[in-house]
């Protein structure tokens, strides 16, 4: 009755007594034996995750399909459907909350900034079915008289860089903006970590909460802003208050402004403004210009989102046509990443002299999917732990190069509906490695404003 309750050798991080102390926890227990057990219930919400191409019986059949000999049930589409209402969201939300958290060993490299630990915040939007039970709540984009596409959930998350593991994560409706869903993720944030955000995330009652929170932070900011020096420092940085009118006291940051070149391959130059906030005000232990290349690795959430959205889900709509079905899936989602970045973080662990970047996350699920399928790895072996298992070997045999040049993705409009419609045509239709030269510069004139068609 238990068997089909796994989840290949990802059952060795998302484990039994887990799974069964979170069913306790958050009351999900059964009243009476059932041929679908909670456990086995929690592990089947997990797998739609893992196999989103596949229907209700199709990724029952992927769970069954290694276990042979047993007599097994075989729910209709309709039981499993009751069975994820009867658990609810609580017992996925938890394990997410469990599983949640940064995996990289002190001073790893790439998630470690002159010992502070890189951690990044962005947002992005999933698709919903269009359903009646859910669009009151997940609205469509409208233009002047029509709704059109998809309607929208928007997802937030903080990332730790390096190895793209999610501190914590909030969602919920478009029509919230990215800042009220980013002040639900400050608990996460400490006294050891740096914050990287783009000019969003600018808004000077978020960098305060941030700074009250202890950790230390890197914000783009947009040309609204306009700080007035106090002092110049001698690497070209210069320090400011901001907050006039909106905080009871100012905050001290200090404001670093560059000037960007971009060399594509095929010769195309791109020039860009830069003006960075830091609340590292230390121009000698922290300097602008090692700040500046910092900030690149902000694009570590992209890269998340990427894995999520295009690998996992592969660009499809979620699944699910209820408003606690949608949340219950949006965080097996999230628990199923994690559990697979600890399992490549398990790897480099055994492994230190590896770089995480190096990790293919295809490789990653695919592997993990044929556990999956295959029975295999459910329980450790017997003898001295192992941290290196199927998942480890395969991604160990495919890693990328060692040394990963700058490269810029191909960026075309697929979507109709896109809100970066008129963006079209000012990036490359072909991926192209770069060079990058930035100087550190003050513009006396100001920011000027970034081109929008």
């Amino acid at each position: 009755m238990y068997a089909p309750g796994h989840l290949g050798e990802l059952t060795q991080i998302v484990d039994f007594v887990l799974v069964d102390a979170v069913i306790e926890e958050t009351g999900a227990v059964e009243r009476r034996l059932r041929l679908l057990p909670s456990r086995v219930v929690v592990y089947f919400v997990l797998a739609l995750a893992l196999f989103e191409d596949c229907s209700y019986r199709g990724v029952w059949g992927k769970l069954v399909a290694g276990l042979a000999g047993l007599d097994l049930v075989r729910p209709a589409a309709s039981s499993l459907s009751r069975a994820r209402r009867r658990i609810g969201v609580a017992p996925l939300r938890r394990l997410f909350e469990i599983l949640a958290g940064p995996v990289a060993r002190l001073g790893q490299a790439g998630s470690f900034y002159r010992g502070l630990r890189t951690v990044a915040v962005d947002g992005t939007l999933l698709h919903v079915p269009d359903e009646e039970a859910l669009t009151w709540r997940y609205a469509k984009r409208s233009g002047e008289s029509v709704e059109f596409g998809y309607p929208l959930l928007r997802l937030l998350v903080l990332v730790e860089c390096g190895t793209r593991a999610i501190l914590a994560a909030a969602f919920g409706p478009e029509s919230e903006g990215e800042l009220a869903y980013t002040t639900r993720l400050l608990g996460a944030l400490d006294s050891t970590m740096l914050l990287l955000a783009d000019a969003v995330f600018d808004a000077a009652e978020f960098l305060n909460e941030v700074a009250a929170d202890g950790a230390q932070l890197l914000v783009r900011s947009s040309a609204r802003r306009i700080p007035t020096p106090l002092t110049h420092l001698g690497d070209g940085s210069y320090l400011a208050r901001i907050g006039y009118g909106v905080l009871p006291a100012l905050l001290t940051v200090r404001v670093i402004e560059a000037s960007i070149t971009v060399t594509l391959a095929d010769g195309t130059i791109r020039t860009e403004q830069w003006r960075l906030l830091t609340s590292l005000l230390d121009p000698v232990a922290f300097p602008a210009a090692e700040l500046v290349d910092l900030y690149h690795e902000r694009w570590q959430s992209e890269t998340t989102y990427f894995s999520i959205k295009a690998t996992m889900l592969d660009g499809r709509v979620l699944r699910s046509r209820s408003l606690q079905g949608l949340d219950q899936e949006v965080y097996a989602l999230l628990t199923t990443y994690q559990a697979l970045i600890r399992a490549a973080a398990d790897t480099v662990y055994s492994r230190p002299e590896v770089d995480m970047d190096r990790i293919s996350f295809t490789v990653l699920q695919t592997t993990a999917v044929d556990t999956v399928v295959t029975a295999t790895g459910i329980l450790p072996p017997a003898g001295p732990a192992e941290l290196i298992g199927t998942i480890g070997r395969a991604v160990l045999d495919a890693l990328h190069p060692a040394r990963r040049r700058h490269r810029v993705k191909a960026r075309t409009r697929k979507n109709p509906t896109s809100k970066y419609g008129p963006n079209a045509g000012q990036h490359p239709t072909t991926s192209q490695n770069y060079t990058v030269h930035s100087t550190v510069t003050f513009f006396e004139h100001g920011l000027a404003n970034r081109a929008r068609t």
